[in-house]
């Protein structure tokens, strides 16, 4: 089976290995290589890095259209993964289009399927297998698997819900011919938008959405406010009435903060432009005790 893979982070990778042992591929495409870091070092995709690793070939296109090298390798299939790229009517011609998205879809088309269940608070999250159309994440469902979300982060869910896409695409593929697609309820359907910086500015209201953002935006953007950025927290109490910002306890390992409704212990936090350090140093070092507020 000779298979055209399309993706581009560690998400992906996982599949692509996958795919690599079990089948033939015979081209790679993923993202250009971005500048990364306060230097703009131009850094491929973890799916770039793995392609070049194991000797497979890379295209890197900024646009899919007028792509004419698709259709002279003749694939059985072309599996994609968190490409990056919606696929013109002229590519999903050539050959079925498999794309591995990491939710129960209808729920959650687009861009943070992952980020989406864990800032709702979802129960459940998975991978659905889905026969590409040109709509965003609209085509019929293949195969789906579901895990729990429990207090993840979504670096631990990217790594799972990998792991689970890895091997449900060769299930998918292997059991194509006898797979019935399912169409989607549109009536169902919702939106995960891109993840922006700002989406990961915080108040100190509801202690339960601060944790939540926490887990869902690891490890980018993180969570901050306009005092520091916050790289190690616990979610302590979800119900408990508090001043904003207000010290209620001085721990061994961290601090206890009030919110407007619930408490959050910080631990590691970051100042702009200066290091990481011990939520209980930054409180000494301003000369803060119980009863006083951070956020002054």
């Amino acid at each position: 089976m000779n298979i055209v893979f399309m993706g581009s982070p560690e998400y992906a990778v996982k599949i692509l290995d996958s795919l690599n042992k079990n089948f033939n591929i015979l081209s790679v495409y993923t993202q250009p290589d971005k500048p990364v870091g306060r230097k703009k070092v131009l850094t491929p995709t973890p799916v770039k890095e793995y392609a070049l690793k194991n000797n497979l070939k890379v295209y890197t296109p900024t646009s899919l259209k007028n792509d004419d090298v698709i259709k002279t390798l003749k694939p059985d299939f072309i599996v994609v993964a968190a490409y990056g790229l919606l696929l013109p009517k002229e590519i999903l011609d050539i050959a079925p289009c498999i794309n591995l998205h990491a939710s129960l879809l209808p729920k959650y088309r687009g861009a943070s399927p992952i980020q989406s269940a864990i800032l709702n608070g979802d129960r459940y999250t998975g991978v659905t297998s889905m026969l590409m159309d040109e709509g965003l994440d609209t085509g019929d469902i293949l195969v789906w698997d579901y895990v729990e979300v429990g207090n993840k982060t979504s670096i631990d869910l990217f790594d799972e819900l990998g792991n689970i896409a890895a091997n449900q695409i060769i299930y998918t593929l292997k059991n194509f011919d006898k797979i019935k697609p399912l169409k989607q309820n549109d009536i169902e359907a919702t939106y995960s938008p891109k993840i922006k910086k700002q989406d990961g500015l915080i108040s100190f209201d509801n202690a339960l959405t601060i944790d939540r953002k926490y887990r869902a935006f690891q490890p980018w953007p993180g969570i901050f406010c306009d005092k520091f950025k916050i790289n190690k927290m616990e979610l302590i109490d979800i119900d408990a009435k508090n001043n904003i910002g207000e010290i209620l306890e001085i721990c061994k390992d961290g601090v206890i903060i009030g919110c407007k409704q619930g408490r959050i212990k910080l631990i590691k936090i970051q100042v702009p432009g200066k290091k990481e350090i011990d939520a209980i140093s930054y409180i000494n070092g301003k000369r803060l005790k119980v009863g006083d507020n951070i956020l002054d």
